[in-house]
């Protein structure tokens, strides 16, 4: 685990970035004034997310007729007390 100075982070970046993701160093600390300020490290590669189309199959049914009980909810929500 190398620690660089900031001068050097700038100038090098390129550098630095590629050894990381090649794997020649876990991780590059990059420091300021002799202290740690920053830890350059490889990114984990993104878990791919499965599709989610079906999730739901075979937990309801669905309506022959969609529309069927649209009068019914419309009146539900233009209700007004007498």
């Amino acid at each position: 685990m190398p620690t660089v100075n900031m001068h050097d982070a700038k100038s090098q970046l390129s550098k630095l970035v590629e050894a990381v993701e090649k794997g020649e160093v876990d991780e590059v600390i990059i420091a300021r004034n002799g202290r740690p300020a920053a830890r350059l490290t490889p990114l984990q590669p993104r878990a791919e997310t499965s599709r989610r189309i079906g999730i739901a199959k075979g937990r309801f049914v669905a309506p022959q007729d969609p529309h069927a009980d649209d009068a019914e909810v419309a009146a539900l929500f233009l209700y007004s007390k007498p």
